[in-house]
């Protein structure tokens, strides 16, 4: 096997969205900077309330799905199929908007932590207007595999480790996505498989870690896309404080982009149809 190297460094940039939200985005911060098929990673985390209270209410999407990982904290999620869920600590709402969904994310605290990531993840011209879906998954519900120090737990895609296959919460997809929770006790490392087709970042929140490619041992660059090269295993070792970082990977569409706010299509004629069907109602018929 071969191991992924560093290719790319995208350090998230402090910004807002929703209601006045306070967020930290790497992808996703201008529309040339994305890892195919990932259009946006946001990681949202503060205990000012006037960060988060406002949260995001009644907005639209339409030809991709969102993924929202709660680490700490409370949010209500609903939509207009009747979708009700409540997101709290561990837990994932994984949403496909699909030919069209008006949903809103309000926090249910008034004070506290809240924190946690939402990932934006591309769907290929051939699924964008396919009906919209939602899934709520509890904590319990996602799997972990410990092992010497380190605890993956896999909210998407599969793994092979030690020879054993591990399947995450979700499943499937065109674009086979894998989507993983590390954590690393001081000075632990893990190797991990990641497929040679699938593009792959590693995001590090907490602590400091090394990728190992041989050699050489490379310093990971924290609250950013540590977008890894070429390969089809990746090592990652954590320093004196140990690490939490998640894994992101994806097989590209390789399609055109034309994005217009909350809504991602092929071409700018898409959109212009998106924002009428919004206009009049129909986005969601």
């Amino acid at each position: 096997m071969a191991l992924r190297s560093l290719k790319q460094i995208i350090p998230a940039l402090d910004t807002s969205d929703g209601a006045g939200v306070r967020i930290k985005r790497s992808l996703g911060q201008r529309q040339t900077i994305r890892m195919d098929p990932f259009l946006m990673l946001d990681e949202f985390g503060s205990d000012q309330p006037q960060d988060y209270i406002a949260g995001f209410p009644d907005h639209p999407h339409r030809g991709f799905e969102t993924v929202t990982y709660m680490i700490e904290g409370h949010m209500l999620h609903e939509d207009h199929l009747g979708n009700r869920g409540n997101l709290r600590n561990g837990g994932v709402q994984w949403m496909t908007a699909g030919r069209g969904i008006i949903h809103s994310e309000m926090p249910q605290q008034e004070s506290g932590v809240m924190r946690g990531f939402q990932l934006w993840l591309n769907l290929p011209a051939a699924e964008k207007m396919k009906p919209a879906g939602y899934q709520d998954i509890q904590p319990e519900d996602i799997p972990v595999f410990n092992q010497a120090g380190a605890s993956v737990k896999l909210i998407a895609g599969a793994l092979t480790v030690s020879g054993v296959e591990i399947t995450g919460a979700v499943t499937g997809g065109s674009t086979q996505p894998i989507y993983a929770d590390i954590h690393l006790e001081p000075h632990a490392q893990v190797s991990l498989p990641v497929a040679a087709q699938l593009n792959a970042m590693l995001y590090l929140y907490e602590g400091s870690a090394r990728l190992v490619t041989g050699d050489e041992r490379i310093a990971l660059t924290k609250s950013a896309a540590n977008v890894l090269g070429n390969g089809d295993e990746m090592l990652v070792a954590a320093d004196d404080a140990g690490a939490r970082m998640l894994l992101i990977a994806g097989r590209a569409i390789g399609e055109p982009v034309v994005q217009y706010g909350p809504f991602v299509m092929n071409t700018r004629e898409e959109i212009e149809q998106a924002l009428r069907d919004y206009q009049n109602g129909r986005l969601t018929a």
